[in-house]
């Protein structure tokens, strides 16, 4: 495992960088959930565990996390890629080799040691890959799960993530956050945690985690969130605008439209439109709309 190396200045620049590049790109930034998760961010540690589906992905958790969540935020990465680009160690990421079990252990105990307090946030692509955002099932990996488990103290977060060209020059960036999910109970074990209150919570949320149902629960979250961005593209399709309430999106960045594009438009259409009336011709040189 290779283990971040956060510096803050560095993480300042490439995080003023990365909104820099996205502000640049997309045409809009349209979110929900973020508020609610900022608050949250204050009073628990996060795991937002997140579709992978774009190279943009790490860049637009990076501006999330510094700009949107002020959270100090780490990010789950594949340790070949790390040491490839190991400026990413400066921003927070640290490296596993998700085939080597050992590696996978060493993460999840480095990623629970992070979410020890409120502020603290740590992003996983659950997916291991990146994947099409419409692809069902999603495929999540146990390891957001495992670290849930052991990370007691951190709330877990779905995001959902997806780029979508519209009628725009531009393409547009979604990004919701859902509630948090709930570690599932296996069966009986709510009646055994009223039997074992008082023992003090943390005893009996022990025996109320199970890693294959938590990593269930959490791919449906995000699958959900995948859908509400879904939902929220179909009910403006075709339109010239998105209102601002579309199942709770609000916009976080919109460029203006670029002035010299549209005056080129319009030069265009003007050179290229016909001054008269154009007759059809038929074949053999003859002209349409006689008797």
């Amino acid at each position: 495992m290779i283990p971040a190396r956060k510096h803050r200045w560095f993480n300042a620049w490439f995080a003023a960088h990365a909104r820099a590049r996205i502000h640049g790109t997309f045409g809009a930034v349209l979110a929900r959930g973020v508020d609610a998760a900022r608050a949250l961010a204050a009073e628990a540690p996060l795991l937002l565990v997140a579709n992978h589906v774009s190279w943009w992905d790490p860049l637009v958790i990076l501006h999330a996390s510094q700009h949107l969540l002020d959270v100090d935020g780490h990010a789950m990465m594949d340790a070949d890629n790390l040491r490839r680009l190991p400026f990413f160690a400066l921003v927070g990421a640290f490296g596993v080799d998700l085939d080597l079990p050992s590696d996978g252990t060493a993460a999840i105990r480095y990623a629970a040691r992070l979410l020890d307090r409120p502020g603290r946030a740590v992003w996983i692509f659950a997916q291991g890959r990146e994947r099409p955002s419409d692809e069902r099932p999603l495929g999540f990996r146990a390891g957001a799960a495992q670290i849930a488990r052991v990370a007691r103290r951190a709330r877990v977060l779905p995001v959902a993530l997806r780029y979508e060209l519209a009628g725009e020059e531009r393409p547009r960036l979604y990004l919701s956050i859902g509630e948090p999910v709930a570690a599932p109970l296996r069966p009986g074990e709510a009646e055994r945690g009223e039997a074992e209150a008082g023992r003090g919570e943390a005893e009996a949320g022990r025996g109320a985690r199970d890693t294959e149902a938590a990593c269930a629960a959490q791919e449906a979250a995000v699958a959900a969130e995948l859908d509400r961005i879904h939902r929220a593209i179909r009910k403006v399709a075709g339109a010239k605008d998105l209102a601002l309430d579309v199942d709770g999106f609000q916009y976080l960045h919109r460029a203006e439209p670029s002035v010299v594009g549209q005056a080129a438009e319009r030069l265009l259409a003007h050179w290229t439109r016909p001054r008269a009336p154009i007759t059809p011709r038929l074949p053999g040189g003859g002209r349409g709309g006689r008797s």
